[in-house]
């Protein structure tokens, strides 16, 4: 794997003079493979059984109020699908796709013979998801030679008028436009709200490419944008570009089929009732349930295509729907030198890169997705080539019940934890905790001498700045010294302080390092912060020597806290 500093999350270590940079991935690092979704067993594909096992009792817990989301449930019901290598190892639903109805009095809970249970083939709203459609089909425009990334959008939308904001800064959501205004309250018609979609100035102060902010009018825009470019309404394009090609029989906008649909949330200030087989989005609702940031209805089936195809490269059973450069060229960090001021605004062209906050321990630099208001998302992990799909109804019956931000985490974190990271013998790893201090402390068998180095193998993968590992030396057990590091993997070296955080490149490094003389022992301490992961540290074949003495071995026995054995 390459090591790319601009495309690195957070700063591991800092770089040797000389060398390439901090462990990273680029684009560049994706193998796309040519899979085909079919059923199998964990084991089948690679993966640690009791982690994928743990999803559907995961997935089933947050039906009701939880520690990490108490007082309401996180959601009424769920569909979870998760595949490897194309094996789709896990494929469940759990709850309600209604659980709740309005009557004069409010929102009423359902008794259980009256609620629609949720199912694998339950319709879903997507909500921001939908963006990914209207993406993939603005890219198709690009490969056609129809629309150029960098023209102003104005080029094909004069009224726009906004020169110097192009398609790409809509893509990546850098254009300085509001994240949102409420078209459907402010205009009668749809033919209003949309060019006031399209003529909304930017936000004062902003200039194109200068700013992140996360913006449903950008993608309205491209919408119409597709429109004009291809003479189709948009649903027509998506339905010609996406889902036809693809197959994706149960996926558009304005789903025919309502009984299958799930129910979001309860409408009476825009009259609409307990919403069900209508997108939830108003603005997306008063333009006809068709728009370019929110109206899209889909299975977790026919997601999971889509995931494959873009794991595949843009292509599916001989199906392409983008080059295999464009896949490439769409998973480019285009905001990274945004990050220092805006740390979420990590973008490709459409699709989130490296969003720890719902990726959790499937995070690397080009694992991508997208999130929907609604209760849906979808974890793309193109290095371990694995994904996961969560489409759910957390707005069900309102969404001031909470985020379903914590069953996101949680459920990615066990299926990236079924991942192994091949061991050389008997490693130590840190527990999957949050909000913890977890330490390994090896003692020294004599006082160390001015010759003492210590070597071992790592292996690390946290959370870039918010989870840190630090490797410290004592000469008493009461005061720690950070042990400034060496590390080497095939041809890449890098030094560090003695502390790490970020992406390690899912890699082994070797380790070296010079023991202070005086020291009498050297401990690890992994330090996460309340909420998001990644996979943890790993260490192996710990040594500590000094000539004519070995002051530490596979034989010394650790002082372990939130560390455990593994043989992986």
């Amino acid at each position: 794997m390459c090591l790319i500093a601009a495309v690195t999350i957070g700063s591991p270590a800092t770089a040797a003079p000389g060398t390439p940079g901090t462990p990273g991935a680029s684009p560049a690092d994706i193998r796309f493979r040519h899979d085909v979704l079919r059923p199998g067993s964990a084991r089948q594909a690679g993966l640690l059984p009791g982690p994928v096992a743990a999803l559907p009792g995961i997935a089933r817990s947050y039906l009701e109020p939880t520690a990490d989301h108490p007082g309401r449930p996180t959601y009424a019901g769920a569909t979870v699908l998760a595949a490897h290598h194309g094996v789709v190892v896990s494929r469940f639903a759990v709850g309600d796709a209604v659980r709740y109805a309005a009557d004069t009095t409010g929102i009423v809970e359902l008794p259980p013979d009256q609620r629609v249970p949720a199912r694998t083939d339950t319709l879903w709203d997507l909500a921001s998801i939908s963006k990914l459609f209207t993406t993939i089909v603005v890219l198709q425009q690009v490969e056609s030679g129809r629309v150029s990334l960098d023209a102003p959008v104005a080029t094909y939308l004069p009224e726009f008028a906004k020169e110097q904001i192009t398609v790409r800064h809509l893509l990546t959501h850098t254009s300085g436009l509001p994240a949102f205004l409420p078209f459907y309250s402010r205009y009668p018609t749809p033919e209003e709200r949309l060019a006031a979609a399209i003529t909304t100035p930017v936000t004062a102060g902003t200039a194109p490419g200068k700013q992140y902010v996360y913006s449903d009018i950008g993608l309205i825009t491209l919408g119409v944008l597709v429109e004009r470019v291809t003479g189709k309404a948009l649903a027509t394009a998506v339905r010609d570009g996406v889902t036809g090609p693809l197959r994706m029989r149960d996926t558009g906008y304005n789903p025919s089929a309502r009984e299958r649909t799930a129910a979001t949330e309860y409408q009476p200030y825009v009259n609409r009732g307990m919403v069900r087989g209508e997108v939830h989005d108003e603005n997306a609702w008063s333009l006809g349930g068709v728009a370019g940031h929110a109206g899209v209805f889909s299975t977790a089936d026919d997601l999971a295509i889509l995931c494959q195809t873009l794991l595949n490269g843009g292509s599916y059973k001989g199906r392409r729907i983008l080059s295999a450069g464009m896949a490439r060229q769409a998973l480019i960090n285009y905001n990274a030198d945004l990050l220092p001021q805006y740390p979420d605004s990590a973008r490709g062209l459409g699709f989130e890169l490296a969003k720890q906050w719902y990726m959790d321990g499937m995070t690397s630099p080009v694992t991508f997705g997208h999130t929907g208001f609604t209760g849906t998302s979808v974890v793309i992990d193109p290095l371990d080539q694995s994904f996961l799909i969560l489409l759910s109804n957390r707005v069900h019956p309102d969404r001031a019940w909470g985020s379903n931000n914590v069953a996101r985490r949680a459920l990615a974190r066990s299926f990236a934890a079924a991942h192994p990271v091949r061991s050389h013998g008997t490693a130590w790893r840190t527990s999957l905790a949050d909000n913890a201090v977890m330490t390994l402390t090896a003692p020294l068998r004599q006082e160390a001498d001015a010759r003492a180095k210590a070597s071992f193998l790592l292996w690390y993968d946290t959370e870039p700045r918010n989870d840190t590992l630090t490797i410290a030396t004592s000469a008493d057990g009461v005061t720690w010294v950070p042990l400034p590091l060496t590390l080497r993997a095939g041809s890449s070296r890098l030094a560090a302080d003695g502390t790490l955080t970020g992406f390690g490149g899912r890699r082994w490094w070797q380790a070296s390092a010079d023991v202070p003389a005086g020291t009498t022992a050297l401990r690890l301490t992994y330090r996460t912060d309340a909420t998001s992961q990644g996979r943890g540290v790993l260490l192996d074949r710990l040594r500590v020597t000094q000539p004519g003495a070995i002051l530490v071995d596979g034989t010394t026995t650790y002082a372990a806290d939130g560390w455990n054995p593994t043989h992986t």
